[in-house]
């Protein structure tokens, strides 16, 4: 599975209708028809798109979306939801964190009270990051052993692709924000989120 193969996968599923079980369902599925290794290659790919996605100026802005209450754990799961919403989008938000004010899941949560949020709503999309993992086990038969296999498989499929120069391994990019940098549209849609953060 190349690059353009796993966001054609994500792409569909941020299309498809039904609420995020439902979705996962149908991920599943369309990992269950095909060989193994590709579960582990779609799990190599969606690390390193949230990796990718792990800079202080996006962490800044979901923590603005949450609250002021976005934790490391929580961002992470940001980072799951913001792959989730597609190629475009996530493309368009890496390129400007203050994107995110124009994308529709976020917009819905404007004005409301996190607690008023429903699951389906929060952006944190923590299952995400199981799905490919359960797919593997069915196909190899690996149900049960905690996943130690899988992880096994995916960190030796990130050696290979480093090796290969696909890419590079390397720490997550949150360093500090460049002088003058804002979030005017997002501050604006989440006042109370601003004089929390």
């Amino acid at each position: 599975m190349n690059d353009d193969a796993f966001w054609a996968l994500i792409d569909e599923l941020s299309r498809r209708p039904g609420d995020r079980d439902e979705r996962l369902e149908w991920l599943r599925a369309e990992l269950l028809r095909r060989p193994a290794a590709e579960s582990v290659e779609f799990q190599v790919r969606l690390e390193r798109a949230t990796e990718t996605a792990d800079t202080r100026a996006l962490w800044t802005a979901a923590d603005l979306v949450e609250g002021g209450d976005c934790s490391d754990d929580g961002f992470h799961y940001f980072t799951l939801w913001l792959v989730g919403q597609g190629r475009k989008v996530y493309e368009s938000v890496l390129a400007d964190p203050d994107a995110l004010a124009d994308v529709p899941g976020v917009r819905a949560l404007v004005g409301r009270h996190r607690d008023t949020w429903e699951d389906d709503e929060w952006p944190e999309w923590e299952e995400l990051d199981y799905v490919a993992q359960d797919a593997w086990d069915e196909l190899t038969g690996q149900e049960g052993d905690d996943g130690e296999e899988f992880l096994d498989a995916v960190e030796e499929a990130e050696d290979a692709a480093a090796a290969a120069g696909e890419w590079e391994e390397g720490e997550t990019s949150r360093g500090s924000l460049p002088e003058g940098w804002a979030i005017p549209r997002l501050t604006a849609l989440f006042p109370a989120g601003a004089s929390r953060s």
